[in-house]
């Protein structure tokens, strides 16, 4: 992915925010950039499973020499199984002294979103946990869910992760 030719004149302002965008089953979604470390094709063959932790963990692979969990977000929350294909990535985060793997359908770009393009996180009461998301940002007819991805990946289930291959 290339920024050579990105350019945003609101970004001048400083009171921007840079978000990757990641789709799962045709919704699109946006973590903070900063979290970001690398895209990878994701590759079935190098992720080892890993027995007795939740079906979204899908294993861990060796990267460089730091074993990083892979997670699948579209097990993640709840969706539909959808087939791994050439799009299917893995976005490497680098999350408080810790490094995970989340596996999503592709990644589209990167947008920057000034306040006033963001809301609130909708409520949905007991039905649905909304408290990984930081809101819904806009983009003329674009909608992103925006995701805490640090919070979602540092919540109770994912200690799990960290006891497995401990």
């Amino acid at each position: 992915m290339s920024y050579d030719n990105y350019q945003n004149p609101d970004l001048a302002e400083g009171s921007g925010k840079e978000y990757l965008v990641f789709t799962l089953a045709e919704q699109e979604y946006g973590i903070d950039i900063l979290k970001v470390q690398e895209i990878r094709g994701y590759d079935t063959q190098t992720v080892t499973r890993i027995a007795n932790v939740p079906s979204f963990i899908k294993g861990v692979t060796n990267l460089r020499g730091v074993i990083v969990p892979i997670v699948d977000l579209r097990v993640r929350f709840n969706m539909q199984n959808v087939e791994y294909n050439h799009q299917t990535v893995v976005v490497i985060l680098n999350l408080h002294e810790r490094v995970v793997g989340i596996v999503v359908d592709g990644v589209s770009d990167v947008l920057v979103l000034q306040n006033s393009q963001i809301s609130a996180a909708p409520s949905f009461g007991a039905a649905f946990s909304t408290e990984y998301l930081t809101g819904i940002g806009t983009l003329g007819e674009r909608m992103l869910i925006l995701v805490d991805i640090e919070k979602l990946m540092t919540s109770e289930e994912m200690a799990l992760v960290d006891g497995a291959i401990a």
